[in-house]
């Protein structure tokens, strides 16, 4: 198949090109110039320019598909389908679970309810309108493709390249062992997709041409966090000692989640969904899973090819971690 994908130079977008070469497609990305890779496979042809007014390099071309992993913003993915939409009969757009709009309930399935945003003019893209914004860059597609788009809900991603840590501390941290604190309730289910298996599912989709909207996280099996760290203990063969601490204390001591303690969400935000999406519909499609502990060991060994000086940009500062564990253990004595 011929291919464009929009991105294509960082984390998923970077997968799917390597993945989709491997396949034997030819490879076309758009990008704006500001992150290149040496990893890119050098058969891929690269096209340069600004999805926000400066598409003059996609016109008067041909694809069987286009992949868009860079759409935030309706105004800017609208003109990007519109223009090619003579282009192509085909339209994959990666949105985001963060559509739906409330996470209270689990088992969020595709046709579940999505958010909405009150003024649609909205251009900032923050942790509240993120997925209010993914809705309507989702109509903007299937306005533009009413037959012929594919829409891709992924639930956080991870896995080698991911520069935004909320995954990669993990395995880090119990890397190095000691006393770590883990938060809140040990039984609660967590949910991640390696970018790999991701990239996978995406192109199967596209080669079989599918249409249609998909839950895509994992995985297959329940996993609690509990279970999740002692796999990065397992696999990383650490001696790490886990200290669970509740979610009173974290508030108490101005300790983030998600960020900060990543894949943690307090049970006082009654957003257990978010961590708990049905994927049954893309499990019928071929959804397959890497091992756990080949995500653990993969992240970790790219983690640590990375300059030791780079500014983190998740995770819990190890001072503040000791100071919480020395307040904690002196309130479980006393």
């Amino acid at each position: 198949m011929k291919l464009l994908i929009l991105g294509g130079t960082r984390f998923l977008g970077l997968h799917i090109v390597k993945e989709a070469v491997k396949r034997g497609h030819e490879v076309t990305i758009f990008h704006r110039g500001l992150t290149d890779h040496e990893e890119i496979p050098k058969q891929v042809e690269k096209l340069q320019g600004d999805r926000d007014g400066d598409l003059i390099a996609l016109q008067d071309r041909k694809w069987d598909a286009v992949i868009d992993t860079c759409g935030y913003i309706p105004r800017i993915v609208k003109s990007s389908a519109e223009l090619l939409s003579s282009s192509t009969d085909l339209y994959v757009f990666i949105s985001s679970i963060s559509v739906y709009g409330d996470f209270s309930k689990p088992d969020m399935k595709e046709n579940s309810t999505v958010g909405t945003i009150e003024d649609k003019t909205i251009e900032e893209v923050t942790s509240e309108t993120y997925g209010p914004l993914k809705v309507l860059c989702e109509q903007e597609v299937l306005n533009l493709f009413p037959e012929g788009s594919l829409i891709i809900r992924p639930g956080l991603i991870v896995g080698p390249e991911d520069y935004t840590e909320r995954f990669t501390y993990w395995p880090r941290r119990i890397s190095r062992g000691g006393e770590i604190l883990a938060p809140g309730n040990p039984n609660a289910k967590i949910q991640f997709i390696d970018v790999r298996d991701l990239a996978n599912f995406i192109l199967i989709q596209t080669e079989r041409k599918r249409q249609g909207t998909y839950n895509v996280t994992g995985p297959k099996e329940h996993l609690t966090f509990e279970a999740f760290l002692q796999c990065c203990k397992d696999s990383l063969n650490s001696q790490a000692e886990i200290t669970w601490v509740d979610d009173d204390f974290l508030q108490e001591q101005q300790i983030g989640q998600w960020i900060e303690l990543p894949l943690y969400i307090s049970a006082k935000e009654n957003m257990s969904g978010m961590l708990d999406v049905n994927i049954e519909k893309a499990l019928h499609e071929g959804l397959t899973f890497m091992s756990l502990e080949e995500t653990i060991k993969d992240t970790f060994e790219w983690d640590l090819k990375q300059p030791k000086d780079r500014k983190k940009k998740a995770g819990l500062e190890e001072e503040k971690e000791m100071e919480a564990l020395k307040q904690w253990n002196h309130k479980r004595l006393n």
